[in-house]
């Protein structure tokens, strides 16, 4: 049996997100020992270990919670879990191009400016009107 501080050194989890995934329902509460500390045993703490990473690769606690949900049935078709998967997939992929997007403006605002003073600077001009920009990011 682990005390939530061990399952938090096992897994890097803090302590205070261990009681959120209760909480929210991800971690079945735990036993309580006779001075009432929570006593946590091996399932859950790959359940933490199977959060953390799931989170670690930017899932939703709902999508968490669906994954769950699928990982106690075995026997059921894997279709909704590389659902989940591919729809991670299309966000992360957003964010980077919204990324690419961002590092581009910024370098191009960065590399614009010419002036020796704040009251020349590009940089300040630009972040002052969007409209300096060089389209939408």
């Amino acid at each position: 049996m682990y005390s939530i501080g061990d399952l938090s050194r096992r897994t890097g989890v803090k302590v205070p997100t261990i009681r959120y995934y209760e909480q929210m329902g991800l971690l079945e509460a735990p036993e309580r020992s006779e001075g009432n500390q929570r006593r946590f045993g091996r399932p859950e703490l790959e359940r933490l270990a199977f959060i953390r990473h799931a989170r670690d690769l930017g899932l939703t606690i709902d999508s968490i919670r669906q994954l769950i949900d699928l990982s106690g049935h075995p026997d059921r078709p894997c279709g909704d879990a590389d659902r989940i998967a591919k729809e991670q997939l299309g966000a992360v992929r957003e964010r980077m191009a919204r990324l690419r997007r961002l590092e581009k403006e910024l370098e191009r605002i960065a590399t614009c400016c010419t002036g020796e003073t704040v009251g020349d600077c590009y940089v300040i001009r630009a972040l002052s009107d969007h409209a300096l920009c060089d389209g939408d990011h």
